[in-house]
């Protein structure tokens, strides 16, 4: 159900979807994406359908939601009509907090100057802090995290592939008039810096010394970058990305 719902979320509205799903179930409690029953209809709502709901409105707006209640619901990225309602998610972020299991996506949106912050053990209630705390866009394939009431925008890759993963963060927050590659910390995700190749010649091996002149340095912790062996690694790799990015049109 929970994937049809997304389903006809993506191709622009969906009615009558949620009160179909209440009237099957007498109990929300055991219905299996939701841990207890929710009264509220923006909270109900916004559990069954999380990742992707943006907005909704309805006959059915209220303590609960009748079984002849229409309503519509509208997805991040599509067109709707304006609302004075206070919406689900922040239509534009571009800070992230990613959960430990997607590390290698985290690579490739900082590799693109993205700010995403990142630790692969942190738990639930850390990500969760993080999050409200520093106004970041939670990224997870953890649905049920997504569903606390405390998440205000959050996305749930579709994908296992971190290239693809890439390409729906990247649509889905409309980020890309905002890729800068190399200009953040892979290892730390605070920017790079120019420095002068004096300021940390003694930090350098020898071979560095002489073929390389360029450097940058990280603001957060002193790792120093320069378009070694590695550099075309890097380059490949935006490369990919890039060329799933023009040459689709969905992941």
């Amino acid at each position: 159900d929970t994937d049809r719902i997304d389903n006809r979320i993506e191709s622009g509205r969906a009615v009558n979807e949620v009160s179909r799903i209440l009237h099957q179930h007498d109990s929300l409690a055991g219905y299996p994406l939701l841990e207890r029953e929710w009264s509220a209809t923006d909270d109900m709502t916004r559990k069954i359908v999380a990742p992707p709901l943006n907005h909704f409105s309805g006959n059915g707006r209220g303590k609960s939601v009748a079984g002849d209640a229409e309503i519509e619901l509208y997805p991040p990225g599509k067109q709707y009509p304006n609302f004075s309602e206070k919406r689900l998610q922040i239509i534009r972020i571009s800070r992230f907090v990613t959960d430990g299991h997607l590390g290698k996506l985290t690579r490739n949106l900082r590799l693109l100057g993205l700010d995403v912050a990142y630790h692969p053990l942190a738990t639930d209630r850390q990500l969760l802090d993080v999050m409200e705390r520093e106004n970041r866009a939670l990224l997870t394939r953890d649905r049920r995290l997504l569903m606390h009431a405390i998440v205000k925008t959050g996305y749930c890759p579709r994908s296992q592939n971190p290239d693809e993963q890439t390409i729906e963060v990247i649509r889905r927050f409309d980020l890309l008039t905002l890729i800068v590659p190399f200009t953040r910390c892979l290892r730390c995700n605070a920017p790079l810096q120019r420095v002068a190749k004096a300021d940390i010649i003694a930090k350098l091996e020898p071979l560095t010394k002489i073929y390389y002149q360029e450097f940058r340095r990280c603001t957060g912790c002193a790792q120093i970058y320069w378009a070694g062996s590695h550099f075309e690694k890097l380059q490949n790799r935006i490369g990919v990305i890039h060329s799933l990015l023009m040459g689709k049109s969905d992941v």
